[in-house]
């Protein structure tokens, strides 16, 4: 189905940068062609596509922060909100901690 589905695409003019039979195989193909959109089956082996999507730790970037933003955000799979109002110092911060680096 997955490569039926590439195929479609591709006959249709859309630049299809990756396919992977499984969310763990996504993830790094999701970081490294950077695309524009990203198509996630729901059931997939190991990882479910919202599994899969949740893990991509995205940080929503505001100046219009309240708490029903940060609801839809998350549940729109957006790892964590920043107010701009915090400095680039806050953000620099929780994108170093979502990446797992230390200070």
């Amino acid at each position: 189905m997955r490569m039926l589905l590439e195929q479609m695409l591709t006959l249709d003019e859309f630049e299809v940068v990756g396919s992977a039979e499984n969310g763990a195989s996504a993830l790094p193909l999701m970081r490294d062609a950077d695309p524009d959109v990203v198509v996630l089956d729901y059931s997939m082996p190991g990882l479910d596509g919202l599994l899969t999507a949740r893990l991509q730790k995205i940080i929503l970037y505001t100046a219009y922060l309240d708490a029903d933003l940060e609801q839809k955000a998350g549940r729109a799979g957006i790892a964590l909100c920043v107010e701009k109002a915090d400095g680039i110092l806050t953000l620099e911060s929780d994108i170093r901690r979502l990446a797992g680096e230390t200070p």
